[in-house]
């Protein structure tokens, strides 16, 4: 059996709760629509913090997960503004994302502190979807699988010591100069670095690499979702302003192909 293909909607910081709940129950009706064939997917929202609870009770018990955008590496204590893993938990959150490229670039956060976030998670029982990828500037100068592989080594120390707890990672790729931007990394492009991650994992975890869950995120819709998706390597999509309205969300979702 392969790995399943996971989509999860990053939100940002947008909606407040009342369009939380309309958005909720449209994947709800969709996917009940959808019933009559195998939605061939693992669904996960990221909405804003202050969506975390009322989400959770609107679909606690459906197959539509939840989970952060972000944590602190601490347990708790005098951290004003920050939110720790238990929290998350303790909200009906399954999964958080680490080390997104805007997180990178306005709060300072570099490769050490992405790996001491995702120890964090592992430790408060949440699977990490850890963000890696490239500046323009870096594509450019031919860098990209350059900083790509800087990003993935500053993981490998804050990786669980039980082994079988490894493969719950998942990473996802964005190019940062196809996030909201409209553009797109070719088929070619993409499957390029994603392969390039499988091969850095397996000389790190062996077998457990192809375990692993490797999503593609920048500027992927319902237009361009099955030839991402259908890459021998992508996993799935971190969707970014796609997922903000559920007939755009819904679409990538039915782009998944069946790789069973």
């Amino acid at each position: 059996m392969g790995r399943r293909t996971l989509i999860v909607g990053n939100w940002k910081m947008n909606g407040l709760i009342e369009t939380a709940q309309e958005f909720a129950d449209a994947i709800l009706t969709g996917l009940s629509a959808r019933a009559g064939r195998f939605v061939q997917c693992e669904v996960v929202i990221c909405p804003p913090a202050t969506a975390l609870y009322v989400l959770n009770q609107r679909l606690g018990g459906s197959s539509v997960k939840l989970g952060g955008q972000n944590i602190s590496e601490h347990e708790s204590g005098p951290h004003t503004g920050e939110i720790c893993g238990i929290m998350l938990r303790n909200v009906g959150c399954r999964f958080v994302i680490l080390g997104h490229s805007e997180r990178r670039a306005t709060c300072g956060e570099d490769n050490e502190t992405v790996g001491r976030k995702m120890a964090a998670a592992f430790r408060d029982g949440l699977q990490p979807i850890v963000c890696v990828g490239e500046s323009l500037e870096e594509r450019d100068l031919g860098r990209t699988l350059e900083v790509v592989e800087g990003q993935i080594e500053a993981l490998i120390p804050y990786l669980p010591v039980h082994a079988a707890k490894r493969p719950l990672l998942v990473l996802a790729y964005e190019p940062v100069w196809a996030i909201g931007t409209g553009r797109n990394a070719t088929p070619e492009q993409i499957q390029e670095v994603h392969g390039f991650i499988r091969q850095r994992l397996e000389g790190e975890l062996g077998a457990d690499a192809q375990k692993i869950r490797i999503l593609y995120g920048g500027s992927v819709k319902g237009t361009n979702a099955r030839s991402i998706l259908a890459l021998k390597d992508v996993d799935g999509g971190l969707i970014g302003g796609a997922s903000l309205k559920a007939a755009d969300f819904l679409a990538i979702i039915d782009a998944v192909p069946e790789k069973f």
